[in-house]
């Protein structure tokens, strides 16, 4: 015999043979072992290194079922939090970027993606890669900033301009912060990308517009002015060519205006043209009045007879806007070229339009005899809100849109200083560096808060410019003005969709998150208690069904109301989903101090509501944990307080229940009997038993039902009722339920071979039913036993079912028929049973739940819901079947009401499928019960 310590690792032979001496407390002093004992000895020692090893294994199955199953939930949780910020950060335009070192690997978000027009599947984002795309003087300051950041971790935030994949010219924010691990090494940049476009686009507008009012009111030369209107477009939009074409007095020729950027050959061939219905864009623009856009030159009729032209001078779409006067007269016209084919997005048309009003403003504006008819022309084209003072301040000028505005006539403010605008939300710091930049730098931009006539505040995005005589000195300052109030409070209301319940203004997630790590840190540093407590309604499910959406919403937003009464102010209220809710209490200066708010909280609850004339009544169950007692994260945290209300839940609801990781067992015991289940699923534990449905009447045998068992290794056979409602609305229920219906159909196709052709009813849960997927996977089951006619299988649910959405639940079941399957409800009578229900659901066949049946021959009440389903079945072309029939009693009672199909332990008890060939033989219906099919047979 080999040594045992040769056959098992040394380590585990050392381990055995010393617990092994520590059991039989063996003296070192005792005599030396025969060899017969040394023998028998290490045969113990192996023996016991064995049970060792097999220990060992089973723990660490164990540990690392526990593992993985911890690594679903973080992995379920991670997709959670990724969802979120995909959402939050498409809200915002606000995407993602993260650069490991030293792999200088870049991730990107979806958003940034989005931002950059392109797509994973499109680009992998590198670092060299994605500066060549800004702007050389954008591409310097990143990098500057970037080196800044790798050498020092400083924080950076700017602003740049660069292209995205589509070649489309967009203004980035972008901001940077620095990771490093512990030894200093950087380890990662993480920051983000926010497309300012729009911002930069409306800001550079500004600017554009105030210089060329600048100009105009310093009486540049029209062509000067032009040119500025076509050189700013440009500088703004380089992959765009402007021009601008004036109508001759004739009102039948468009001459040269403005083309900085245009070939010399072809401003000289167009300057003069006539306008026409096919005249090239602008020729049909100034000839029609109207906007004239073609995408492709080389295509369009319009530019037949200037095809060539335009091809030579590298043009190949034009967009041209007609440049009107206050009444209408066309001017002339602007246009917008390309090098490529191309169609206008909205703002590109909006741009066009714009331009050829301000061109329309600097032609009109040239043309008049005196200053007063040039202001009155800017004044009616601007759609800003314009105010001149004088060089001490005093307002000799307002146009109509300041009045539009501010509510303030001209009448009003002449002579006044601007300060009757004042909101008085600034400081003196504030207007301290207004007038610096607007002495030392002749112009001010910015956002500022100003009030109106009738009190009312708004928003103003303006610009300040100061104007200088020849000799320098300040003269006038012109304040140009948008009131940009809407659009301000456009990005409060989307910062609070990002924060905010929908429903019930209440903090979400997302703003919990932020309170809770706040909250954790005063807890920190103050010593103080916090309780977070998770709430969830008890019966609201069951009126939102009853009663629809809208009053259930509506019993939300009152119930959150009532919460937020019985809170301090410096707590926390928030709606998580559903009709869930978390609350922060804060500042307990005693762990226990939760105790009245929670008493307030439940009694709250409790109240009856009375919403739309109806008296509702629900009741709360909360989980609370307190902190620092449970020392977790905030996320953790929230996590803790919903298994502690899940708790509280299961104890009875209208109660609450503090979470204690050495007494919640309970959900430990939860978790190991569901793992024993699905164990018992793979091993094959499950049996099927199968009950006979007979007609009494008859004695024929119509059916068997399907009830599985669990027969257990150890424990013997354990009835349904100690595991099925453990799986009722765990995904592991919907495997049982799947392996059950393909027993059954297994069972059926056995019997069928042997010459029996018997039905077989399954029972489905609620959650099977409600899988989107059901009807598919069920016919996929049927198609792996094509010698069972779909007919033979009936599926039993339970009233219950259908309740949380009727509407799905009925297609699914009309599906199911289509295939061929049947349905009957099972406990017909102890839900909600209503017409409705009957009505929408297709089911043929209503089992009357045996607890009626097995009281009727004594309770008058039960006899009168049996008598009332059996009409209701009959009314409504249903078969009836009775659940429970225990004795020839019953069947008396129940034939001549109409019910003749029965089952139940007065026929037999349920059995294996062996049996039942041996049960047919020996299955006699009770003479009294086949009396009255003698007795309904017609007299010869």
């Amino acid at each position: 015999m080999k040594n045992p310590s040769s056959i098992i690792p040394p380590d585990l032979y050392r381990r055995a043979q010393k617990r092994l001496m520590d059991q039989g407390e063996r003296s070192l002093f005792a005599p030396p072992l025969t060899e017969t004992q040394q023998l028998k000895r290490d045969v113990q020692i192996y023996q016991l290194a064995l049970e060792m090893q097999r220990e060992e294994w089973r723990q660490a199955q164990t540990q690392l079922q526990t593992t993985i199953a911890q690594q679903r939930v973080a992995e379920e949780q991670l997709r959670t939090s990724a969802r979120l910020l995909e959402a939050s950060q498409a809200i915002a335009n606000v995407g993602s970027v993260e650069m490991e070192f030293p792999s200088r690997r870049l991730y990107w978000s979806a958003e940034t993606y989005r931002i950059h027009d392109t797509s994973p599947e499109e680009y992998t984002p590198t670092f060299d890669l994605s500066l060549d795309h800004y702007l050389p003087d954008s591409r310097q300051k990143l990098q500057a900033a970037l080196q800044k950041a790798l050498e020092t971790g400083e924080v950076f935030d700017l602003e740049l301009e660069k292209y995205t994949f589509k070649g489309r010219k967009i203004d980035v924010r972008t901001t940077c912060t620095a990771t490093f691990d512990q030894l200093g090494r950087l380890i990662r940049l993480t920051g983000i990308f926010q497309d300012i476009s729009a911002r930069k686009q409306a800001e550079r507008y500004q600017l554009h517009h105030s210089h060329i009012l600048e100009l105009l009111l310093q009486h540049a030369p029209l062509q000067q002015v032009l040119e500025a209107i076509a050189l700013d477009v440009e500088r703004t939009n380089p992959h765009m060519l402007c021009t601008i074409l004036l109508l001759d007095s004739e009102g039948k020729h468009l001459i040269h205006g403005a083309a900085p950027s245009l070939p010399v050959f072809y401003i000289q061939a167009i300057n003069g043209g006539a306008i026409g219905p096919r005249a090239g864009s602008c020729g049909t623009a100034a000839f029609t009045g109207k906007r004239v856009v073609v995408e492709d030159i080389n295509t369009h009729p319009f530019w037949a007879d200037y095809k060539q032209l335009a091809l030579r001078a590298g043009l190949q779409s034009c967009w041209s806007q007609p440049i009107l006067s206050a009444t209408g007269k066309v001017l002339g016209t602007f246009a917008i070229y390309h090098n490529h084919p191309s169609q206008p997005e909205p703002h590109d048309l909006q741009l066009i339009d714009n331009e050829a009003r301000l061109a329309a403003l600097a032609i009109e504006t040239t043309r008049a005899e005196n200053r007063l008819q040039l202001t009155a022309c800017v004044f009616s084209h601007a759609r800003e809100g314009i105010l001149i003072t004088d060089a001490q301040g005093n307002i000799i000028e307002v146009n109509t849109t300041f009045t539009d505005i501010t509510g303030y006539t001209r009448d009003d403010v002449i002579g006044k200083n601007p300060r009757l605008l004042q909101s008085n939300k600034h400081d003196a710091v504030f207007f301290e560096r207004l007038w610096h930049s607007l002495v030392n730098e002749g112009a001010w931009c910015g956002e500022i808060w100003n009030k109106r006539k009738n009190g009312d505040l708004y928003v103003a995005s303006m610009t300040i410019s100061a104007v200088k005589d020849s000799r320098g000195q300040i003269t006038h300052f012109v304040d140009l003005f948008n009131d940009i109030t809407h659009i301000k409070e456009h990005q409060r209301q989307l910062e609070h969709i990002a924060h905010y319940d929908a429903l019930t203004h209440l903090p979400n997630r997302v703003l919990l998150a932020d309170r809770m790590k706040q909250a954790l840190l005063h807890s920190q540093r103050s010593g103080l208690s916090l309780a977070v407590m998770y709430i969830d309604l008890d019966g609201f499910k069951a009126i939102n069904d009853q009663y629809g959406h809208d009053l259930g919403d509506q019993l939300l937003v009152a119930i959150s109301s009532r919460f937020k009464s019985v809170l301090r102010e410096s707590d926390t209220l928030a709606r998580i989903g559903g009709d869930e809710f978390v609350v922060v209490l804060n500042e307990l200066e005693q762990p226990a101090a939760y105790q009245p708010v929670l008493d307030r909280l439940l009694a709250t609850a409790a109240d009856p509501l009375i919403l739309r004339d109806q008296a509702l009544r629900i009741t709360a169950s909360i989980g609370i944990t307190l902190y620092p007692s449970d020392t977790a994260d905030a996320e953790q945290l929230i996590r803790h307080a919903d298994q502690a209300m899940y708790l509280a839940k299961q104890r009875g609801k209208n109660g609450w229940h503090l979470f204690d990781v050495d007494r919640d067992v309970a959900t430990k015991h939860q978790y190991e009997s569901l793992e024993r289940i699905r164990l018992a699923l793979e091993q094959r534990e499950f049996i099927l038993h199968y009950q006979p449905k007979v007609n009494m009447k008859t004695g024929a045998l119509v059916g068997a039902e399907a009830l599985i068992r669990w027969q257990h290794p150890t424990r013997g056979m354990i009835s349904p009722g100690e595991f099925l409602p453990l799986i009722e609305e765990h995904p592991i229920g919907l495997d049982v339920g799947e392996w059950v219906i393909d027993t059954a159909l297994s069972q059926i196709e056995h019997w069928q071979r042997e010459g029996l052709a018997l039905p077989v009813s399954v029972n489905l849960c609620a959650l099977q039913l409600q899988q989107g997927r059901f009807a598919q996977r069920l016919s996929e089951l049927l198609q792996a036993h094509p010698d069972v006619a779909p007919g033979q299988l009936e599926l039993e649910i339970v009233e219950t079912s259908a309740l949380a959405d009727m509407t799905d639940v009925a297609n699914t079941m009309r599906a199911c028929n289509a295939l061929g399957v049947r349905f009957a409800v099972d406990d017909f009578g102890t839900g909600y049973s209503s017409l409705t229900y009957l009505k929408r659901l297709p089911a043929e066949t209503l089992k009357i739940d045996q607890s009626f049946i097995r009281d009727m021959l004594d309770d008058p009440d039960d006899f009168a819901i049996v008598k009332g389903v059996i009409s209701l079945a009959q009314a409504f072309h249903r078969q009836v079947i009775a659940e429970g029939v225990e004795s020839v009693a019953h069947g008396e009672m129940l034939i001549p009401l109409g019910c003749e199909l029965a089952q139940g332990y007065g026929i037999a008890r349920p059995m294996l499928a062996g049996e039942i060939s041996s049960w047919i033989q020996r299955w006699t219906p009770d003479p009294r019960w086949t009396y009255f099919a003698r007795a309904d047979a017609p007299e010869c």
